[in-house]
């Protein structure tokens, strides 16, 4: 039942709660606005519209716009180095997880010497505290799928190694402020909607099966599954349902939380190899694809029947004693959400990797398998990769 829990993000949640960012209390007077390397944020207007609440609040803004879907180290020491040399003493992340993960990176290189993998713990990382004091971050997330508003962790790739690890881990690395805004999430296609809303829904499956499971994470991750259940269908079809958007944003919010309480399990290790190998794989994309095959295999050691059963329960399936009706209720809702048919090699993973990702999982992130609630060698991983691959 015991847990520590330390979230000291503002979080302005609802529709049109970007207009009030001038409204508050901001940690410096010249920001440095990290967006993604697409249009979206410009196109769409919430770039403009963050500037002008900015300009509102007497802080100075410099654009970095070249965040890409898996943030690469390298990308990240040049918005370091975008922040040093026009002496930013903020950041604004606005995007989605990839932005807000790449964000947090720039805010601790910003500020110390060397190269993020100095900093890096697991993997080829050095695993060296940082020394100096982080800047400080603004979080507003155009997305509903990280929780990465809320947390004080980011996933960074270094495409020289082919890992993808989790940095962070340090109080400052929480956001001061997170902006929700489901406008701010109309315009995600479906597709991208899906991808974001699995990933809000596994982090809160894996925190309520994790070993590291107590009270508190358990309400947030129930209450999270069933918003996401009842909303992301909803979400999917038509971006424009405000009242979709907000509950699927509420989730996600909810997932980020429990990820500070409990911690996710090997399911995340698993995806974080694929898309260290394949950066064009979507992560929420990657989890689904291996969703039914993971989860099955801890359903047939029974890890925690009563909790796959809750789990049944919080997707629809009201009345059953069936932990196996979790897998069921995960299918039905991939197949509303049209990811049911997502392929392994539409991404070019071949069956001949699935051991060297099942190692580079565990020599990366290793960490995760300690939370899982039954023993996951790599052969299991592997078997787990073929049983899901098409």
């Amino acid at each position: 039942m015991s847990f520590q829990m330390y979230v000291p993000t503002k979080i302005l949640f609802g529709e049109g709660q970007l207009e009030n960012l001038h409204t508050q209390q901001l940690p410096g007077k010249k920001a440095l606005v990290v967006i993604s390397n697409g249009k979206s944020t410009k196109e769409n207007g919430s770039l403009a519209a963050t500037e002008e609440q900015l300009k509102k609040a007497g802080v100075e803004t410099v654009l970095f716009d070249k965040i890409m879907a898996n943030p690469l180290k390298s990308t990240v020491m040049e918005g370091a180095a975008c922040a040093k040399e026009n002496g930013c003493d903020f950041i604004v992340a606005l995007g989605g997880g990839s932005v807000m993960d790449a964000s947090k990176a720039i805010a601790a290189m910003a500020t110390n010497d060397g190269d993020l993998w100095d900093y890096i713990s697991g993997g080829t990382g050095k695993g060296s505290p940082l020394v100096n004091e982080l800047l400080s971050i603004i979080a507003i997330t155009t997305t509903a799928g990280t929780g990465s508003e809320v947390d004080q962790w980011g996933v960074i790739s270094n495409e020289e190694t082919n890992e993808k690890i989790g940095f962070g881990g340090y109080d400052s690395l929480f956001p001061k402020i997170a902006v929700v805004d489901p406008a701010l999430m109309k315009s995600v296609p479906p597709k991208f909607t899906a991808y974001q809303g699995f990933d809000a829904l596994f982090h809160s499956v894996e925190c309520y099966i994790s070993a590291a499971a107590n009270l508190m994470g358990d309400m947030y991750a129930l209450t999270a599954i069933e918003n996401i259940g009842a909303y992301l269908p909803r979400a999917v079809q038509s971006g424009e349902d405000l009242e979709a958007r907000e509950h699927v944003a509420f989730a996600n919010t909810l997932s980020g939380v429990v990820m500070t309480v409990s911690a996710c399990t090997s399911e995340h290790s698993m995806e974080h190899a694929m898309s260290a190998y394949h950066h064009e794989l979507p992560h929420g994309a990657g989890l689904i694809m291996i969703s039914k095959a993971y989860f099955t295999y801890f359903i047939e050691k029974h890890a925690c029947d009563e909790r796959f059963v809750r789990m049944a329960q919080a997707l629809g399936k009201k009345d059953t004693k069936d932990p196996m009706d979790f897998i069921a209720a995960l299918s039905e809702l991939q197949e509303q959400c049209g990811v049911d048919g997502l392929k392994m090699s539409d991404y070019g993973i071949q069956p001949e990797e699935f051991m060297t990702l099942a190692q580079n999982a565990r020599a990366t992130m290793g960490g995760l398998f300690a939370c899982d609630r039954a023993p996951l060698s790599d052969e299991d991983c592997a078997a787990i990769f073929k049983k899901a691959y098409c």
